[in-house]
């Protein structure tokens, strides 16, 4: 079979996943007030998006097409290359949705959906580093370099007790910043780590994972006049993206690996 038949298999079968449901007025009016949705695509994250001329892809641009098709409204595409961007900027208003890992801090100032994917966090030392495990990162004298506001920084925050944690902006200045700086340790997305690794000599990714990563879709914050009937739409719509196989048909439209789709319900 030809790569372009494959593709466009691949296509069809995603769209064929999809159906034809469409949401609730009320549901309209909570995430596209303005008429449009605006989708906040964070490309600092490899396994939801990447850019793109002239959009950005991934599996996060395609779930925002898709709901602002059953919407019934145009999608705007703003991009960030930070998820830490990305909450800052819906505080202000400046987005209808967005897709962020879950986290009890982000909670109290967006809603968000049960998780569409799971990925993991994981650390990056030199080849020459004493540190073999994941346990020892936690020590005194470990500088650990991340990107400031991601999920693994806001999970850090909670976790790491003896060693030093150096935020940075932007995800993807991690290992520059971590090789310039001579730091014992970078933490990120595990994808993003390796594919930093494949572009620089002398590093090693720790054998495991440090945290698992449930990214989800958000909306605004719930009040008592707004948003109520927007959320729920976003909770029935990822769980029915993940069931029909959406999601997963996705990640192979955009070639991604190292990322399993969320099981239904809440994270556990």
């Amino acid at each position: 079979m030809t790569r372009l038949l494959l593709s466009g298999l691949v296509i069809f079968s995603l769209m064929g996943c999809a159906t034809t449901s469409k949401a609730p007025p009320a549901a309209v009016a909570d995430l596209a007030p303005s008429g449009k949705l605006r989708a906040a695509i964070n490309v600092g994250n490899p396994v939801l998006a990447a850019r793109g001329t002239p959009d950005p892809t991934g599996v996060s641009v395609d779930l925002a097409r898709e709901l602002a098709r059953r919407l019934g409204v145009p999608v705007e595409l703003i991009v960030f290359d930070a998820a830490g961007k990305v909450v800052e900027a819906g505080k202000a208003g400046a987005w209808d949705i967005a897709f962020v890992a879950l986290d009890p801090l982000r909670a109290q100032d967006i809603a968000q959906s049960p998780p569409y994917v799971v990925i993991e966090g994981a650390y990056m030392v030199r080849e020459n580093s004493r540190i073999k495990s994941n346990e020892e990162v936690d020590r005194p004298g470990n500088r650990v370099v991340v990107g400031r506001g991601s999920a693994y920084d806001l999970y850090l925050t909670r976790a790491i007790k003896q060693a030093e944690i150096v935020r940075i902006q932007g995800s993807g200045l991690v290992v520059e910043h971590f090789l310039k700086q001579n730091l014992e340790v970078a933490a990120g997305v595990k994808q993003q780590l390796e594919m930093d690794a494949k572009k620089v000599s002398g590093v090693r990714i720790l054998p495991g994972r440090f945290m698992v990563i449930n990214q989800a879709m958000a909306s605004q914050r719930v009040t008592l006049t707004r948003g109520v009937a927007g959320a729920r739409y976003v909770r029935e719509f990822i769980e029915e993206m993940k069931a029909s196989g959406f999601v997963a048909q996705s990640f192979v439209r955009h070639g991604v690996q190292g990322a399993a789709v969320a099981p239904a319900g809440d994270a556990k």
